[in-house]
């Protein structure tokens, strides 16, 4: 496991996250959960890092305090997060030792048990085996937890999306004529981290025909003067919480036709933001942007879903896309990203954080939605 951060938020915030969890569980029908390094871990108790061939196992039960199981070299590592403060029970074991029995007693007499769904089948099989019962995912739990995003978190997307606004202020800068996607990326990771990032989790720069490929990330290929150009960029602040943001560019002049549809697409990505509030679904909310496209006779131009929630991880529930009936409530957070793409020759995208409030949806991303010209050569 990699080396962990201090807690961002005190103790009883991370008490009310297990408290909730625990009552979650208890709804579902579970008799325990286990919740191996991820997402997950990193929101219920401040541990962060990846997991290895040495378990480290939260072990959550209706009743009764959780117990952390850690490699005992791991030991310093978790007490200096929220775990030192909590007061949870520890279960440590050293090489040689055989650890499932401590998740085990942990979990106690148990029929049901659901597991993380970054636990992977390295623990899964032998935990499933001395446990004696076919494990489960507990997605529906952890999701429901990590779904409604309380006072805390939210400050802390906001503290986020101010950063990444900060860096798309900063693009034209670098974006120019002559220069590779390549150089302009590097220049981008940079100033994400200058700006308030601990660490850069992705910069796209897609110019010209490879802004038609959603997922195209940064080449050697030239920028061109009149390049529509997209650049998508994100990081984790200091508390591991993320920032996601996607502007469109163009070198210098751009084609009338393109600047027209570009102006389509920030019609639609408004729409989608309107269109959120309490009671709405994720559905209604993708409509509205798909909507606005489709009238503009753009609708095969749109690849994909309109969003994806955002919190430790950068993609997390709750997922904006075509039949998705969750219904909005407070405290969800989510990208709102519509693009188009036409192969060959362009693509463009915009997109912003939104949280849902108690009468709407408020923008954590400010820095202008319009399509931006930069100097050219």
């Amino acid at each position: 496991m990699e080396p962990v951060s201090t807690p961002p938020f005190p103790a009883p915030v991370y008490a009310a996250r297990l408290h909730r969890a625990a009552a979650l569980a208890r709804e579902t029908g579970l008799d325990a959960i286990v919740v191996g390094p991820g997402p997950d871990l990193q929101y219920l108790v401040g541990v962060e890092g990846d997991t290895i061939e040495r378990l480290t196992a939260l072990v959550i039960t209706p009743q009764g305090a959780p117990t952390i199981v850690v490699p005992r070299m791991e030991l310093a590592k978790v007490r200096s997060t929220a775990v030192g403060e909590l007061g949870l029970t520890v279960a440590d074991w050293v090489d040689g030792d055989d650890p499932y029995p401590l998740v085990a007693a942990a979990a106690g007499d148990v029929a049901r048990v659901g597991v993380s769904d970054a636990l992977p089948a390295l623990h899964v099989v032998p935990l499933g085996q001395r446990l004696g019962v076919t494990l489960e995912l507990a997605t529906p739990v952890l999701r429901e937890s990590r779904m409604i995003k309380d006072a805390a978190e939210i400050a802390e997307l906001r503290r986020a999306g101010a950063a990444i606004d900060a860096v798309h202020h900063r693009v034209p800068e670098w974006l120019r004529a002559g220069r590779t996607e390549r150089e302009v990326a590097a220049d981008i990771a940079e100033a994400i981290v200058a700006e308030g990032h601990r660490t850069v989790e992705f910069v796209i720069v897609s110019s010209g025909a490879h802004g038609a490929d959603p997922h195209h990330e940064v080449s050697d290929r030239v920028i061109e003067d009149g390049d529509i150009v997209v650049v998508d960029i994100g990081g984790a602040v200091p508390s591991g919480y993320n920032s996601d943001s996607t502007r469109t560019y163009v070198v210098g002049t751009p084609d009338p036709e393109a600047a027209e549809r570009i102006a389509v697409l920030v019609r639609a990505q408004q729409a989608a933001v309107d269109a959120v509030r309490p009671g709405a679904t994720a559905a209604e909310v993708d409509a509205a942007a798909r909507d606005v496209l489709a009238d503009a006779g753009l609708a095969d131009a749109f690849l994909h879903r309109t969003g994806h929630g955002i919190g430790v991880s950068v993609h997390e529930e709750p997922y904006i896309a075509p039949g998705n009936d969750l219904v909005l409530r407070p405290g969800m957070a989510f990208s709102i990203e519509p693009g188009i793409y036409f192969p060959g020759a362009w693509g463009a995208r915009i997109e912003d954080i939104v949280v849902v409030t108690e009468t709407g949806g408020e923008r954590l991303n400010l820095a202008p939605h319009a399509l931006t010209s930069t100097s050219g050569a």
